[in-house]
């Protein structure tokens, strides 16, 4: 009696891999932070209906209760009501430190790409002088000479982180200027000023919002740290930096009086960086 042989099962192919999209659960409690710190910033009120400015003696260097959840700073005032309003200074001058960098040093970096070799090496060197300075060094050496200033505090910090922008932006422009698509458009004829609008300005872009990401938590503490010296927005305006000047004194009495303002700046900037690492291993391939 004969048998017949069977054929080896065939294994499966193997079912193809999905790619998720969806929010990672690290990221979870920043983004919700971070979501929080947006309302604090464009409508405080929905968050505390106290006036960050108004005295009240009788109740100074009050603790944590339920009448003041973050208690009383020296002069009565509601801390609070002053970290939430704080937060649109804070997050509103880093901001446009951030904006006035990412803004300048793509420009200056895309002009260092297109340009002739002995200006890109002038606007090179420039860079990496910038580079050199430490952020607060430099900040104070600027505003030194400005004078101190909200605007010139953003003038300052920008002057810093323009040279990131600057050095990525002309490396990118150096691709892009070597592309395919681009020599194919010079060979046709384009015009120099719509070859740099329609292909080499949107393809430059990419890696700047990912920057501005971890350059926010940078500027918020650059911002923090000049307005802790007194060169930032002075008293009584309720920004964090001057809030933690203003505590420092009376910091054995009345912890509660730094621990949330510093709380506050801690917080955001590992929020705002966990959040731009994320960003940018997506941008880089590196997440499954």
């Amino acid at each position: 009696m004969t048998t017949v042989a069977q054929a080896p099962p065939v294994a499966a192919a193997p079912a193809p891999r999905v790619r998720r999209y969806g929010v990672r659960p690290a990221l979870i409690l920043p983004l919700l932070f971070l979501a929080v710190a947006a309302v604090a910033a464009l409508a405080p009120g929905l968050l505390s209906g106290t006036d960050p400015l108004a005295a009240d003696p009788l109740h100074a260097l009050a603790p944590p209760s339920a009448g003041h959840w973050f208690g009383t700073d020296h002069l009565g005032r509601d801390v609070l009501a002053r970290v939430v309003h704080g937060t649109g200074h804070s997050l509103g001058i880093a901001a446009a430190a951030v904006l006035f960098a990412a803004v300048s040093g793509a420009l200056l970096g895309m002009l260092a790409g297109l340009s002739p070799r002995v200006l890109d090496e002038l606007l090179s060197r420039l860079f990496d002088t910038l580079a050199t300075f430490p952020e607060v060094l430099l900040a104070l050496l600027v505003i030194s000479v400005t004078g101190p200033g909200t605007g010139n505090v953003i003038f300052a910090i920008g002057l810093f982180h323009l040279s990131n922008y600057a050095r990525v932006t002309r490396a990118q422009t150096f691709v892009v200027r070597r592309s395919g698509y681009v020599e194919q458009a010079v060979t046709f004829g384009l015009r120099r000023p719509v070859l740099v609008l329609r292909h080499v300005l949107p393809n430059v872009l990419g890696p700047l919002p990912v920057l501005a990401t971890i350059g926010m938590g940078t500027a918020i503490v650059a911002t923090s740290g000049l307005s802790f010296l007194g060169l930032g927005p002075q008293p009584p305006s309720p920004e964090w930096g001057s809030m933690l000047s203003e505590a420092r004194n009376y910091l054995r009495v009345a912890w509660w009086t730094v621990l949330f303002p510093g709380l506050a700046v801690t917080l955001t900037v590992v929020s705002l960086t966990l959040v731009g690492r994320h960003l940018q291993r997506r941008f880089e391939g590196r997440l499954p």
